[in-house]
């Protein structure tokens, strides 16, 4: 059966470790500092563990041992993302049903393509990176001296779902969509969204 679409998500930097003890699709722990706090905890469901019972604690004391400061996005910030995403959809010609810009990760349900979604999502963080950066909102921008390269603000990777028939399509969409009112933000409305026929 065809791969209609995935549900894609990327994470900003700091906010799903590798070791999180509820769980990541990582296989490796590259920071000595974070390990410390255990090794990678690779899991193979495709369904969140966002709420599964975890010691919190732990949680975030490993979040402070690393380098730089989680990224926490901030409203023009996420539209600077948007704008970047926006340009990254002309240029691969990608269509994308849905996205969700949140303040430390973004949802998108992103149609087949040529390429496959691992090259898409690359390159989508890319130009939302470069767009931060022209914009003088990348949040690690002071962390670099002159000729020197910006840490990216995104965790490497991305967690996806396949979505074979228009029902799943369907019902990552509406999930996406729903995103912002679970964090308590208003609907996000994005030009570059193609609506995706559920006929």
């Amino acid at each position: 059966m065809p791969v209609l679409a995935a549900h894609i998500i990327a994470t900003a930097y700091g906010f799903w470790l590798p070791n999180d003890p509820r769980g990541s699709w990582s296989d490796f722990v590259a920071s000595w500092e974070l390990l410390r706090f255990g090794r990678a905890t690779k899991v193979n469901t495709r369904a969140s563990v966002a709420h599964v019972a975890h010691n919190r604690q732990r949680r975030l004391a490993a979040k402070q041992a690393l380098k730089y400061k989680p990224v926490r996005l901030n409203g023009a910030q996420a539209r600077a993302v948007g704008r970047g995403f926006a340009q990254a959809v002309a240029e691969g010609n990608y269509t994308i049903h849905a996205c969700s810009v949140l303040h430390e990760h973004v949802h998108l349900v992103v149609a087949a393509h040529d390429r496959p979604f691992e090259r898409i999502t690359a390159h989508l963080k890319a130009r939302a990176t470069q767009q931060l950066r022209a914009e003088g909102l990348h949040p690690f921008q002071h962390h670099a001296g002159p000729g020197e390269s910006v840490p990216t603000p995104w965790a490497q990777g991305l967690w996806k779902v396949y979505c074979f028939d228009t029902d799943h399509v369907g019902n990552a969409i509406r999930y996406v969509e729903q995103n912002p009112a679970r964090e308590g933000e208003r609907p996000q409305r994005w030009r570059f969204v193609i609506p995706f026929d559920l006929r």
